[in-house]
């Protein structure tokens, strides 16, 4: 893929505005799965901490391949009424009745869904305690004609867009689990943005088309490197791997190339870049 420069030209950085649905059961703010906004402010800073690569955080690495993605995620500052908002949209799903229709963005949208081409939609799952370590995210990625686009979850016609995590498993926790860090998030907005897993269609020759993250066919999690395809060490500390988030710490330049080019291509994608939700 050749080299680009981030998007929209004369701007160092990229903002993009993203609305925290959190859905409870009743419980007071910062009970369970009605998160407190001091946890989900942590879990902005980390994936800012991830995607900028700043230093004295964890999420910074010295590997010559890593890279600053120069995008940062804000709350959004308005709501779809263009009203102030700390861009938290705390809903009690117990006085609100809706159809099921199973662990996926459209369900969830049922309780609130706002505009994808002005915000990033994510939603928190009140999912009960035996989903821990089990349950973490999932993310809708954009259709582009980029390679590999096939292996994200694109949506259909009239489908939701957005990311849904686990509420256990979003900001930091003392629960005894490999994902404790907050690194849930980054891993599945990377899908949004349009990364693949490491080990894309588990093809050695392509998997998820980037050169500079070590060829692997197989799904790589746990905190040990072992040997990919045609003996290359892998890339443990990918976001994009099913690694431990202690040790995840690197996006490579080629994957930023790629979400530059879907910034760039993909217009839902591309309009959050000016979305209003960033300015009161």
């Amino acid at each position: 893929m050749p080299i680009q420069e981030p998007p929209l030209l004369g701007i160092e950085v990229v903002h993009l505005p993203v609305v925290v649905h959190v859905i409870h059961t009743g419980e007071e703010v910062g009970v369970g799965a009605n998160l407190s906004k001091e946890r989900i402010l942590r879990q902005i800073e980390i994936i800012n901490e991830d995607f900028r690569r700043k230093e004295k955080t964890r999420g910074y690495n010295e590997h010559p391949d890593g890279g600053d993605a120069k995008i940062e995620f804000v709350l959004a500052k308005s709501n779809p009424d263009s009203e102030p908002i700390d861009g938290i949209n705390r809903i009690n799903m117990s006085i609100k009745e809706i159809n099921d229709l199973g662990y996926n963005q459209n369900h969830y949208a049922q309780f609130a869904y706002w505009d994808p081409s002005k915000y990033i939609n994510i939603w928190t799952t009140p999912l009960p305690l035996d989903t821990e370590c089990l349950v973490l995210g999932s993310a809708t990625g954009p259709k582009t004609d980029l390679p590999g686009t096939q292996l994200l979850a694109t949506p259909k016609q009239g489908d939701a867009e957005g990311i849904l995590i686990n509420w256990m498993h979003f900001g930091e926790s003392n629960i005894v689990c490999h994902a404790r860090y907050g690194r849930t998030l980054t891993h599945e907005m990377g899908h949004f943005l349009g990364l693949l897993h490491t080990w894309g269609g588990h093809d050695c020759e392509l998997n998820d088309y980037c050169d500079d993250t070590p060829a692997v066919d197989e799904i790589v999690f746990g905190r040990n490197s072992f040997e990919g395809c045609s003996g290359e060490t892998i890339m443990i500390g990918n976001y994009m791997n099913y690694s431990d988030d202690d040790v995840m710490n690197i996006f490579t330049k080629e994957q930023i190339q790629r979400i530059y080019y879907v910034l760039d291509n993909h217009i839902g994608r591309n309009s959050l870049m000016t979305s209003p939700a960033l300015q009161l």
